[in-house]
């Protein structure tokens, strides 16, 4: 996972950033885009930037161990009642409660149900929520690569002609490699003989990173973008995917999913303290715009750049290098894409709701 600095922060106030292992932490420094076979790139750095790091790459196996330290974790005292091996088959609300019925037959009331359960979250169609999907007809093969040459912390974007490959530095000789084709052609590319694999992503990046050398599996995943129309229903509300399912080319998805949660659950908190109801119509329509005003501008924008660097006609293919031209020599739309990618410069959620109450120490804040 890209983490922008709002996440890391996020990540420290819940205790979760300090259960990782240092090397599990890989500053990303620089990041490169380039368009098809031009030499040409649209470069970004810390240093110009005046930023310790323009990201952070942790696994994602990494995170979810840690947040569980974090939450279950000998010291931790808690209210939470983990379930394993249940699942939910139905749910519900009204205007007192909110309902869930799980597997083993048993019935859960609450003030207000919140659901992350994906971006094809089937407790949000129960609930009445529409989305918008965006079926990107392609898919993406994910997999760990170990390489001779020195990534030097710098993220590359290759939007090659008919295929768009990503490296996203870890620690040490290995990266983080995602290839993006056209789903008709990604089971052939996921299948691949290993050495013919390696010898292809080596060659596509013009032996920048020298020799390539797989050292994990090769994961597929059909790439689905998805915003749900509304947030909230009665006593019920939608965070991480379930709410936005993103493209990966920004790196946004699981930072917009730290978001909403982090939104919410200071809503919950302020109303809590005041003994108000956490379920609460107003309350909730809070929450929905203030998270409809984070995500929809990068959701469309998102899309917007997968569309106009995937298309491989002619005025488009002219139109990208125009834009990246722009923005390399354009210091101010420079800084402004970097403030959004990174999330550094903008103001924190407490710093835009300054009378938001402390959480409890018991409480996971995430």
């Amino acid at each position: 996972m890209a983490l922008t600095h709002q996440s890391v922060e996020l990540m420290q106030q819940s205790g979760a950033w300090g259960q990782l292992r240092e090397e599990d932490i890989a500053p990303i420094c620089a990041a490169r885009v380039v368009d098809g076979d031009s030499d040409y790139s649209l470069d970004f750095d810390n240093q110009r930037q005046d930023l310790e790091a323009l990201g952070y790459l942790v696994p994602n196996h990494a995170i979810r161990q840690a947040y569980f330290e974090a939450t279950f974790g000998t010291d931790q005292q808690h209210s939470i009642t983990l379930m394993t091996e249940t699942s939910v088959t139905d749910v519900g609300s009204c205007d007192e409660h909110a309902w869930v019925v799980l597997s083993d037959g048993s019935r859960v009331q609450c003030d207000l149900l919140v659901s992350a359960d994906s971006r094809f979250s089937e407790t949000r169609r129960k609930m009445g929520i529409a989305a918008m999907m965006n079926d990107f007809s392609r898919s993406a093969i994910v997999c760990r690569m170990d390489h001779t040459g020195d990534h030097e912390q710098t993220a590359i974007e290759c939007f090659h002609y008919g295929r768009t490959l990503a490296l996203l530095p870890m620690a040490g000789n290995r990266s983080s490699i995602v290839v993006t084709v056209g789903s008709d052609e990604a089971e052939a590319i996921q299948k691949m003989p290993e050495a013919e694999f390696e010898a292809d992503i080596e060659q596509r990046l013009k032996g920048q990173l020298g020799s390539m050398k797989l050292c994990g599996p090769r994961h597929l995943y059909p790439l689905v973008g998805v915003h749900a129309k509304r947030f909230v229903a009665r006593r019920f509300a939608v965070i991480g995917d379930a709410a936005v399912g993103m493209h990966p080319v920004t790196a946004h998805g699981f930072n917009l999913g730290l978001k909403s949660q982090e939104t919410l659950s200071k809503a919950v908190l302020k109303a809590a303290a005041k003994s108000q109801d956490i379920g609460s119509s107003g309350l909730l329509e809070g929450y929905q715009r203030s998270h409809m005003l984070a995500t929809r501008p990068i959701y469309h924008g998102t899309n917007l750049v997968v569309g106009l660097f995937t298309d491989d006609r002619l005025p488009a293919k002219l139109a990208r290098k125009l834009t990246m031209r722009l923005a390399n020599n354009c210091a101010p739309l420079k800084q402004l894409i970097t403030a959004k990618l990174t999330e550094k410069g903008l103001p924190s959620l407490r710093e835009r709701l300054p009378d938001l109450p402390a959480a409890p120490a018991w409480l996971p804040r995430f």
